[in-house]
Parts: C-alpha cells; sequence; structure tokens
C-alpha cells in the first residue's frame, strides 16, 4: 500500500517546537512537540539554546511526524526577531536572542520616521552576537538555523528579514549597516522569497521551503480575512491583528498589509500571553470552587515590559485592589482577564482610528486549547471568538507552504491557504461576566495614567 502524501509544518516557537504532518486537504494526519527552556539569566534577558531550540528540535519534531508518510515538502516557520551567532557548521557561539532582550535595546537605530522601539532590535543584536563571537562564521536568525540543520542550506525568507530592517532594506542586506554593527554581510544568510524552494531535507528528500514568520504562517489558515475580523493568537506571546480596509495609523501600533488582498492589520504583539499567565498562576493551589463575577482583583500583566502599544521593556507586573476575599480561583481569573484587557485595549484604539466595525474574533494558538483563556477574552471583549479546529497554525501555515514550494500549489496563489481554515468551537461572552469584567477594565485602562 502506498504511503499517504503530506507537507509538513514546523514552527519554533518560544517555548517549543510544533510540528504537522498534513494532507492536502488540509487534515491533520500527525502531530509532535517538542518542548525547551526559555533562558531569562537576568529580568531584561530572552535567550534559547540555539543548539537546541533551533537546531535539533526542528529535525526531531519532522521526525517524529514523518513517519508511514510519503513527506513531499517541508517549511520552517519562527518567532521573530531572533539572531545567533554560529560557526561553520550552524554550531551555536552565542546565546539565541529573542525579542524583548535588552541587547536589541539600540537607542534609535530603527526606520526613518518610525516611533515604534522594536525597530532597530537586529541592530543591537548583531553588535551583541559580534561582541560574543567575533569569529563566528554566521549570524543566523532561528529559521535560517533550522534550515541549515535540515538541508545544509543557510536561506531567510525576504518576509522574515523584513523584520530586521534597517539591515535588510526591501530586497537585500544593507552591507554599509551591516558593517557599521561591526559585522559582515557574508555572515548573514542567503536570501529567497516566501514559499521558494531552496533545497532538499537530506540527499533525495523533500523539498524545504525558505520559511516564514510564524505570525505569517497563522495569518494563511486562520481564516480571518474580511474586515471587521479580528485575529488573537493565544500563544506564549499574545498577538491582536484587527482587519481593517484602509492603513490607518495608530499610535504604539503595527499597520502592515494582510495576506488577504485589498485589507490591512492593524495591532502587534503583547507579552500579556502564555508566558505572563503560566507564571502569575504557577504559585496558586488547585480552587474546587470558581470566582464570583464581582469579587475579581486586576492584573497589569507586564512582569517583562510590554510591546504593543507602549514599546517600555521597563514596565512591570502590579496585581491592585486584591482583599482578603479573594483566593486562588479569583487570582487566576484576573489572570486571564489581564490578556482579554490588553486585546480591548488594542481593539479600542482601533476604533478610534476607524469607523469599520469589529465583528468577530478569530482565535488560534495552543491558548485556544484553554477553556478559561478564551472566555475571559470573550467576557472581556463581549465580542464571539471562534476558535480554530487546528491550534498549531505557524505549523498549519508552513504546510501550506511547504506545498507551495514542492510543486503543489500555484506559487502565486499563496493565500488559498485560507481554503485550510476551519472553526473548532465559537465562545460567546457570559452575560454575568460582561459588566463586572467592564467595570474592571476601566480599572486597567485608569492605570496607565498614573
Amino acid at each position: 500500500m502506498s504511503k499517504v502524501e503530506v507537507t509538513v509544518g514546523i514552527d519554533i516557537g518560544t517555548s517549543s517546537v510544533k510540528a504537522l504532518a498534513v494532507d492536502a486537504d488540509g487534515k491533520v494526519m500527525a502531530r509532535a512537540r517538542v518542548p525547551h527552556e526559555v533562558r531569562i539569566p537576568s529580568p531584561e534577558s530572552f535567550e534559547h539554546d540555539v543548539d537546541i531550540a533551533w537546531s535539533a528540535g526542528p529535525k526531531t519534531a519532522l521526525a517524529q511526524v514523518s513517519e508511514n508518510f510519503s513527506v513531499k515538502g517541508v517549511s520552517v516557520a519562527a518567532m521573530v526577531p531572533s539572531l545567533a551567532a554560529v560557526d561553520s557548521k550552524g554550531r551555536a557561539l552565542s546565546a539565541g536572542l529573542l525579542y524583548g532582550d535588552e541587547r536589541g535595546r539600540t537607542g534609535g537605530v530603527g526606520l526613518a520616521g518610525a516611533s515604534l522601539a522594536e525597530n532597530g532590535e537586529l541592530f543591537g543584536f548583531v553588535r551583541a552576537c559580534v561582541a560574543d563571537a567575533p569569529n563566528a562564521t554566521g549570524l543566523w536568525p532561528a529559521q535560517a538555523v533550522a534550515n541549515y540543520a535540515l538541508s545544509k542550506e543557510a536561506v531567510l525568507d525576504t518576509a522574515t528579514a523584513s523584520t530586521a530592517m534597517p539591515l535588510f532594506d526591501g530586497s537585500k542586506w544593507d552591507s554599509a549597516l551591516i558593517e557599521s554593527a561591526g559585522a559582515r554581510v557574508e555572515q548573514f544568510p542567503s536570501l529567497a522569497p516566501t514559499g521558494a524552494a531552496i533545497g532538499r531535507v537530506g540527499a533525495n528528500g523533500p523539498f524545504l521551503a525558505s520559511g516564514c514568520i510564524d505570525a505569517f504562517a497563522e495569518q494563511l489558515v486562520a481564516g480571518a480575512d474580511g474586515v471587521g475580523d479580528v485575529l488573537v493568537i493565544l500563544g506564549t506571546t499574545l498577538i491582536v491583528w484587527a482587519v481593517v480596509s484602509d492603513p490607518i495609523s495608530v499610535p504604539g501600533y503595527w499597520t502592515i498589509p494582510h495576506t488577504a488582498s485589498g485589507t490591512f492589520l492593524v495591532g502587534g504583539p503583547s507579552n500579556a500571553g502564555g508566558l505572563f499567565w503560566n507564571w502569575a498562576t504557577s504559585w496558586l493551589a488547585e480552587s474546587n470552587s470558581g470566582p464570583l463575577p464581582d469579587r475579581v482583583p486586576v492584573w497589569e500583566p507586564y512582569p517583562r515590559g510590554e510591546r504593543t502599544p507602549f514599546h517600555d521593556p521597563h514596565r512591570r507586573g502590579v496585581l491592585f485592589d486584591l482583599d482578603l476575599t479573594h483566593g486562588p480561583a479569583a487570582l487566576r481569573r484576573a489572570a486571564f482577564e489581564a490578556s482579554g484587557f490588553v486585546v480591548r485595549c488594542v481593539l479600542d484604539g482601533v476604533r478610534q482610528a476607524s469607523a469599520a466595525p469589529l465583528n468577530r474574533i478569530v482565535a488560534t494558538g495552543g491558548g485556544t486549547r484553554v477553556d478559561e483563556w478564551v472566555q475571559a477574552v470573550a467576557d472581556a471583549t463581549a465580542m464571539p471568538i471562534d476558535c480554530v479546529a487546528v491550534p498549531e497554525g505557524g505549523a498549519l501555515g508552513s504546510a501550506w507552504l511547504a506545498r507551495i514550494a514542492a510543486g503543489l500549489e500555484d506559487p502565486h496563489a499563496m493565500t488559498e491557504g485560507r481554503r485550510w481554515a476551519r472553526t473548532g468551537r465559537r465562545v460567546e461572552a457570559d452575560p454575568k461576566w460582561i459588566e463586572p469584567v467592564a467595570q474592571r477594565y476601566e480599572r486597567f485602562v485608569s492605570r496607565f495614567e498614573q
């Protein structure tokens, strides 16, 4: 009997590598999760062990989902930004620096006219990696490390390279600026279009795509494509994108073209995701009873600073309005509500800048499996949430790009990945909670002015 043909999508996340083997109809035939450690040696640091998370993890995940299938293509997505110094064999000579690490704070190096603090983060990472390993062969993001581990090709896709601006000028690496950071352009990966085949996994194995940004892969297959949709990625990082018809400007937000033609995404990443609530609830005892709607304190979910819209690495977490009636259940609910408040805050900014209505949330990411989290976001926003059927959206979208690299899909129809979009369940706001949560949200917002 012939083996089922699949493509494999791999997603290097903050806390694990996920992989899916997917057939032509978008059905998941096999899945794997390979956890790895996030290293936080100081409050301002955020890093990976490159050899474990970016090299061994993708290879292990691919092996776990490939057995018994005929794999035609592979593609790797990863979080951004990231960077490490490596030797001639792709082995780490430095830590794998991740978004928000203090070594990326460059003091104003960024896109001309832009105000977002994250612009130029890769410039700072380059300087740090050069200082740690001045004789490094390569300065590679996670996608390039994984691509080399799988195919011996150190290649980066142009969509991921765009997050390195101004080191990337839209078509090529800026050699003069790279040299000003103490590096050489030949230390950077080769570039290829997103979805392009760059080689094979093994001598005669499946085609390997150039890779992509994890959130880009999520967009391709989530189905949040209509004006008024809101894509919320419930992962280690919380990401909120409102779909609008015009490229509106909101202070502190990103506005980027959507993969759905004629629309734009407004919003950005936040630190109030799984990394926050796992930390916030880790010391709480189990509770047999749930909290009352009007007896919940309020978190400012910023133990490692905040990205959108504040771009302030020095913000810190605060739990306030706490009293003796609050038990573990109330504190746990407060942690999940904090994510909901961040989502609502982003959407309120969009509403102020655009007359377009926001109708529903499409939620993806591993957090869609956490009912408490999804319900708290629904209650905080008073919006229905359609949870995708396949939470590993980064891996699913990568599997779609692998089909393009393998020649199984039209390379000019990348956005047709939406045909794989499926809703698993809908979650509505609980009427009993909407008003008490709204009052806590006003308390949450009022703290910004203090």
